[in-house]
Formats: structure tokens, sequence, C-alpha cells
């Protein structure tokens, strides 16, 4: 694609469209994130959403097209601060979110993340052979989009995410709202003295979710839950017998507190040892970037070689320095320290978060064009943050936090350093991705750039709010804000809770490490297999999702098993059906996209509606009414499960249908 000079790039209804976008995915990526653990590309669907909206205007393009995506991006990245923040609720420290603190951590690591890339655009864009997978796909998408007939497939995707939505909307609103069907099943027994327990959950979102995943990541979620609910609980609940203990409450009291730590083992190693695997191309990467950073750039008449100028990104770093030292510096006040030690951790949080920002931000643009956003270990990346700031504040006040209460506040400084880390590192992992579509189609960097940092602005905005509504309305495992609410409706946080505990255990040194060290020898276990499986086949095992499957319960891991394993027998269907078609690549993508839009809607539609009624019962707490003000007291179908379990068949069903049906 040839440069474009007299279409219009950022426009205002561009702008507004991509803010609109924007907040919606990410308060669909914060709930579903803070739920399982994952969050969702929000760039395809931002794609075809823009394609169909704009197409409305005579004169949209590609280009300003382009800008909607690239900005709505944001959402799916910037979000994934909340792998972090949530454990300052999680080690005692916060109760409440300080709303202007947790925009500043994000608007500002999130704005490090778009300046520190900028830099390391030529090198890694224009003149490397990174693939930058999900920015070519992108790019293909956009290409089609000045066709008449990609305009009415637009037009028809915004239906498949809208049908989606509406379906796990309506489900939400049952389940969560009315409750009158149940959101999941389970059951227990003893057999032997050892505790067994499965539980079936029924949620739409995670149902999607899976699809994105696909199959290698089902499986290795399923190996994790058979391992976690199959052999470890068993096998240590035969320990804790006693004849009396129900044997649900023995089968999760067991899981939660021994097995939950060798996920967390397995999910530290796994995440460790994808970066090491990507440290050599990483530094080759680097090595190429100062070289070519030496040399004069090329072409710089073409507008696809144009960035921010050297003035505005020295400004804007400046400002986002001093944003974050002022956001220290209110977070250390908390500890009401004498001002050297105020002054001191203030100025080594806002260093340790800039400089590991500036590396991580070359090594996750690196990693992502290699392997592509979703694919870069962006939990490892958080794990590297959490050790190094720990470590960095344990030396500076060794003395101090032999008192428990600083000890806590060391704890809570250290997470609050790397969800700033996480911040920058979510960002540069996604900003080049865009800059990579950009290119293809043509698109002048610099106005791409600004796009991607008003994208951070409203995805700060949106992350704000729906976080503390998440937390006053559900909780964390591990963090209730309120006394007597249930805690089978708190939301895992698992990252979260990894990096708490790894942070505890570092100034405490209190952590059962012997589960946590089994389980980093269940990780290297796994991680030989999945070599071995991809050295003598095409299969794969993925580590990083085989800790996750033991570390989420049932109800969460099983959804997401049945979408990955859906997704695999349609395409293999498909495959079938179009065997000697002339058209069978298109026709196969067509249902592909289908899938994936419709897996999106299902994603966004329970999470808004999750977010709607987490809204509507902190309001009626505030004004001291009922947690459960929406439910409706039907006794013949409150927690109807044989219900949940026939709605969530038929949505596969249909789900089903919306992929494979004719077009």
């Amino acid at each position: 694609m040839r440069k474009k000079h007299s279409l219009p790039e950022l426009t205002f209804r561009g702008l507004l469209l991509g803010s609109i976008l924007t907040i919606i995915f990410t308060a669909s990526n914060v709930y579903l994130g803070l739920k399982v653990g994952l969050t969702f590309s929000s760039s395809i669907p931002a794609v075809v959403i823009s394609m169909a909206v704009l197409s409305l205007f005579k004169n949209s393009n590609i280009l300003e097209n382009n800008m909607v995506q690239t900005q709505a991006s944001a959402a799916g990245t910037l979000s994934s601060v909340i792998f972090v923040i949530p454990g300052l609720f999680i080690c005692g420290y916060w109760s409440e979110f300080p709303l202007w603190q947790t925009f500043m951590i994000c608007l500002c690591g999130g704005g490090l993340g778009v300046l520190f890339t900028i830099p390391l655009r030529r090198a890694m864009v224009v003149e490397s052979k990174l693939t930058y997978p999900e920015g070519r796909a992108a790019a293909e998408i956009l290409k089609m989009a000045n066709k008449d007939q990609e305009i009415k497939k637009g037009k028809k995707g915004v239906k498949e995410i809208a049908l989606g939505g509406i379906i796990a909307a309506s489900y939400s609103l049952f389940s969560s709202g009315f409750k009158l069907i149940a959101s999941e099943s389970s059951f227990a027994f003893i057999w032997n003295k050892m505790a067994f327990g499965f539980s079936m959950g029924y949620s739409l979102a995670l149902l999607g979710a899976g699809y994105l995943v696909g199959l290698a990541g089902a499986m290795a979620l399923l190996v994790g839950m058979f391992l976690a609910w199959g052999v470890f609980t068993p096998y240590l609940s035969s320990f804790e017998f006693d004849g009396i203990k129900k044997a649900a409450e023995l089968a999760s009291g067991v899981w939660s507190s021994k097995v939950r730590l060798i996920g967390t083992g397995a999910i530290a190693i796994a995440a460790l040892w994808t970066l090491i695997e990507l440290l050599k191309p990483v530094f080759d990467g680097i090595k190429e970037i100062i070289r070519n950073v030496k040399s004069p750039h090329t072409n710089n008449s073409d507008s696809r070689n144009i960035d921010l100028s050297i003035k505005n990104i020295f400004i804007l770093f400046l400002l986002m320095v001093v944003g974050l030292f002022i956001t220290f510096y209110s977070f250390v006040g908390d500890a009401h320290l004498n001002l050297f030690y105020h002054l001191l951790f203030t100025a080594a949080g806002t260093l340790i978060a800039v400089l590991i920002g500036f590396f991580v931000a070359a090594a996750c643009g690196y990693m992502a064009g290699l392997v592509g956003s979703s694919s870069s270990p962006i939990s490892g990346i958080g794990l590297i943050g959490i050790i190094a700031s720990s470590i960095i504040f344990l030396l500076l006040g060794a003395e101090l936090f032999k008192d428990p209460i600083l000890s806590n506040f060391a704890i809570a400084l250290a997470i609050f350093t790397t969800s700033v880390i996480l911040a920058t590192a979510a960002i540069s992992n996604d900003n080049l991705q865009d800059l990579k579509t950009g290119y293809l189609v043509g698109a002048t960097p610099w106005k791409q750039q600004v796009s991607l940092l008003v994208g951070c602005v409203f995805g700060a905005l949106a992350i704000v709010p729906v976080l503390n509504l998440l937390y006053q309305a559900y909780g964390f495992v591990g963090a209730m804000p309120r006394a007597n609410m249930d805690t089978s409706l708190a939301l895992n946080a698992p990252q979260a809770n990894l990096m708490s505990t790894i942070a505890k255990g570092i100034f405490n040194h209190n952590i059962e490490w012997n589960y946590i060290l089994f389980g980093v020898g269940v990780g290297i276990i796994i991680v030989v297999i999945d070599k071995v499986l991809k050295k003598m086949s095409k299969m794969s095992l993925p580590p990083l999702a085989v800790g996750i499957g033991i570390y989420l319960p049932p109800d969460v891991n099983i959804p997401l098993i049945i979408g990955g394993i859906l997704k695999y027998c349609v395409m293999k269907y498909l495959k079938r059906k179009y065997k000697n078609n002339s058209k069978k690549e298109e026709k196969i993508a067509a249902c592909e996209q289908n899938g994936i839009l419709f897996a999106s809607g299902l994603i966004v539609g329970e999470s808004i509606f999750g977010v709607i009624i987490a809204a509507i019962t902190v309001f009626s707490v505030s004004m001291g009414g009922d947690e459960n003000i929406l439910a409706l007291n039907f006794k013949n179908f409150h927690d109807s499960a044989l219900f949940a379990f026939i709605f969530f068949v038929a949505v596969i069903l249909y789900f089903i249908k919306r992929i494979i049906k004719n077009r």
C-alpha cells in the first residue's frame, strides 16, 4: 500500500469512535482479566466496527479506520495493569482505590510505553524481518476496507459481535442479576480418605475466550486442571482427612492453601523460561537497533518515516516522569517515613519504573514481533519486575523493614512499582504491532503515536472506575471489601495473587516455599514435555497455560477448555467441507473471522453487563440497600443448574451455526 497524503487520518469522528471503543473494550478486558487472568485482542473487532460505522460517511478511508483500531488496541494492552494492582488489596495495604494514583499509574506507565518504542520503530518495524502477526492480520483486513463487498462484511461482522453480546448479556442478567439460574454447578466426594472435587462453570465470556485461546491452550489448561484436582488435591487432602470436614470443604481448602502455591511455582518458571528462550533474539534485535540508530534516517520525505519530533518526545517524557514522581511521593507519604526515606523511596520507585520500563519496552516490542502480542509473556515481565523491585527496596531499607508494618509498606511499594513497569511493557508489546499495521497501509507514524497516547488517556479513565466497581461488588480472592460477602463470586486475579505471594515471600520469609518449589519442578517437566512434543510433532503443551490450569478453579477452566476444543472441531469440519473448493482458504478464513467476532461479542456482552451489575450493586450498598438488589426469589428456578446447562449447550450449538453458515 503506497502513501496516501490526501486522505484524512486523525479526525474528530475517528477519535470519538476510537475513544468509545477503547472504553468498552477496556472495561471488558478488566473484567475478563480479573476473572481468569486473560485479556483478548481488541484490534480486529475494532477494525470491523470502525469499517461499518465510518462507512456511513462518504469520505471515510483506510487510514482513518487504522487510527480507530490503533486507539482502541490500547484496551487490550493497558488493561494488563490489573495483573498487578489488585495485589495491593491482597497484601492488605489498600482497602479502597486511590483513584488518582491508579489513574496516574496507567497513564504514565502507558505513555512511557508509547514513547520508549518510538525510537525502535524504524529498526524493528521498517528494516527488520520480524513478522508481527497480529499487525499484518489487521493490515490485511484494513486493505479490504475500501471495497463495497468488504464494507458489507464489516456490517455483518458488527452483527456477529452484537449477537454474541446480547446473548451473553442476557445470560448474565438471569444468572448474576436476577439469580434465576446457576452460574456454576459442582460436586465433591471422599474416596479412600482423599477428597475429589469438580465444578462446571457456564460463563459465556470464558467460552468465547477459550475459542480465541485455541486447542493447544485448552489442552494445557485441561492437563493443569487434572493435575490439580485429580492428583495434587486428593493426595494432599489425605493428610488432612479427619472424618468431620465435608468433601467440598476439604478439597477446596487444600487446593486454595497448597495446590495454588504449586500452580504459582509452575506459572513462575514457565514465564521465566519463555523469557530465557527469547533472550538471544531480543539481544540480537537490540544490537541491530543500536546500529540503525547510529545510521542516518533514509527517505524522510516518506510519510511512513515521520515520528513524533525529539522535542515533543522529550517534553512528554518529562511530563510522564514528573507525574510518576508526584504519584510515588503521594504513595510513599502514606507510610509516614522521615523526609530522607520519603525522598529515597520516591526517587527509587520512579527510577526503577523508568529504567526497567525502558528495557522491557525493547524486549516486549521484539517479542511481539517474534511471537505476536497475544503470545508475548507479559506475566514474565511482571515477575521480573516484582522480584527486581522487591530486592532493591529490601537493600535500601533492610533495617527499616524489620518493622512488620513497614515491611507491608515495602511489599506494597514493590507491587506499586511493578504495576507501572507492566503498563509500560503492555503498551510497548502492542504499540509496534500497530505501527507495523500502519506501515503496511501507508499511515503516518506520528499520527498513530498521538492516537495511542489518546488511547492511553481514555483507557486509564476507564480502568480506574471499573476496577473500583468490580472490587466493591465482587472482591478479589484473598481480599474482600466487606464482611459476609459471597466469596464464590470473588474475582480470581491470578497474576496479582502471584505477585503478592512473591513480594511477601521476599520481605517476610514466611511463604511455604516447598509447594512453590515443587510447582517449579512440575513446570520444568512440562517445559521438557512441550519441547519434545514440538520436536516430534506439530503439537505443543504451553507450560504457562498448564500452570494457570492448576491455579484456576475448574468452573473457570472448563468453559475455556470447551471453547478451545470447539474451535478445533469446527475448523476441522470446515477443512473437510471445503476440501475440493477452489476458494477453500478464503471461505475458511471468513468462517474463522465470524467465530472470532462472535466470541469477542460473548466476552464484551458478559463483561460489560458484569460491570453494570457491579455498578448497581455498589450503588445499592452505598444507599444502605441489599447487595442482591436485582435478585428474584423464585424458589422453583433459583440456582437451576439444569437450566443453565441447557442454555449453555444451546449457545454452543448456535455458536457453531454462526461460524459455519454460508456467507
